[in-house]
């Protein structure tokens, strides 16, 4: 019996396979969107270790799952549905509403930083609005449910206020200097 192996050969030459089988270029605009997902989750899970008992784990591991199940769907090269309900949503939003109630409201930009829990969760936030300007692209070419693109656009919100809870009140302002 061969032992089963990590590598194929088969995207030696720079192309890689959707799943049914179609073959793109490991550059093409739909493994750009579903690799910046797979970064996000990468990142998650580093927030997750940073962030320890401040963390909603059970949360941000039903987030993971999400995003996991966003990259299958964006990685299908035929019809496929949106594999997230609209509830993911809500409760996205539920979370986020939940977290404005406990902060000040914010009249000013704050810098990222402040302890690793909150730039952690401040990284997560860029590569999340990365992967939803790809995501917003990749729409032009094929149709995806807009389903997706709402959560992800939420996701980065709950992201902004999760770094917030994280800098528990020390957030430091930035004063404008430059103009």
């Amino acid at each position: 019996m061969k032992k089963a192996t990590i590598y194929t050969g088969t995207g030696d030459s720079g192309t890689t396979s959707l799943i049914g089988g179609t073959r793109v270029p490991k550059d093409h605009i739909r493994v750009e969107a579903y690799g910046t997902l797979d970064e996000l989750n990468a990142y998650l899970g580093m927030l997750l270790v940073a962030a320890g008992e401040k963390c909603p784990a059970t949360w941000i591991e039903r987030i993971e799952g999400n995003l996991l199940a966003i990259g299958s769907y964006l990685a299908t090269d035929g019809e496929a549905s949106c594999p997230i309900a609209e509830d993911e949503i809500e409760a996205l939003e539920g979370m986020i509403d939940m977290l404005e109630a406990e902060l000040p409201p914010m009249h000013k930009f704050i810098l990222p930083g402040g302890n690793e829990a909150a730039a952690r969760a401040n990284v997560c936030r860029t590569v999340c609005r990365r992967a939803e300007r790809i995501i917003i692209s990749l729409s032009r070419e094929i149709g995806i449910s807009p389903v997706i693109q709402v959560y992800i656009n939420r996701l980065s919100d709950y992201l902004f206020l999760l770094q917030r809870l994280f800098l528990d009140g020390k957030e430091k302002i930035w004063e404008k200097h430059c103009i």
